[in-house]
């Protein structure tokens, strides 16, 4: 019996030129399937009008001490405040062991780094505390608590919601009723010219 031997040294063996060609084929495969499956993908990222409705910019120069207003944000309201003096000594001095909700969480404060206490101070926008910035949503059922007006701020010159009885203090903390938590923060800057900007 005759050895086989390769007659033409230059030409590859049969195994290797079918790795190649298997390697070759699933490149291309893989490829042409992330060509493909990338526009579904890339479809599921939010459209340019509906990321431009994350974030909202406001100017607050024009809004007077203990004026309110109320902006939409992502389909619903914040409540930006200038709040006086006195609302301001008065949200500092309560203690917290007077509160129902005690502590802020990031998700009820984006603007923290963590659980915070919840301080005016830490609630408040900047070190003077002269602007508070809430979501006006109820915690309990999703209502929107009255008092934008300067009127109906409850027991406590905050907010009142009406329809089961909460009540929120001048830190937008709950005092009373059955809401579980303090009004949410949105995530915002406020800059020295008083432009704001939520959803940040």
């Amino acid at each position: 019996m005759m050895s086989q031997t390769n007659d033409h040294p230059d030409q590859e063996p049969a195994s290797e030129r079918r790795d190649f060609l298997y390697y070759a084929t699933v490149s291309t495969g893989a490829v042409a399937t992330g060509a493909a499956v990338w526009p579904l993908i890339n479809s599921m990222n939010p459209s340019a009008d509906v990321a431009a409705a994350g974030t909202v910019r406001v100017d607050l120069s024009g809004v007077e001490p203990g004026q309110r207003i109320t902006v939409k944000w992502q389909g619903r309201p914040v409540f930006a405040w200038r709040r006086s003096p006195a609302a301001i000594e008065a949200a500092r001095a309560v203690d917290l062991d007077e509160l129902p909700d005690p502590v802020d969480e990031t998700g009820e404060n984006p603007n923290l780094s963590g659980e915070e206490p919840a301080l005016d101070e830490n609630r408040a926008a900047g070190e003077d505390g002269e602007w508070l910035i809430v979501i006006g949503v109820c915690t309990h059922l999703g209502c929107i608590p009255l008092g934008q007006d300067g009127a109906a701020v409850g027991e406590f010159g905050g907010w009142f919601c009406p329809c089961h009885g909460s009540h929120y203090d001048t830190s937008g903390r709950i005092r009373k009723g059955p809401a579980p938590r303090n009004l949410d923060i949105p995530p915002y800057t406020l800059g020295e010219d008083l432009q704001l900007v939520i959803g940040t």
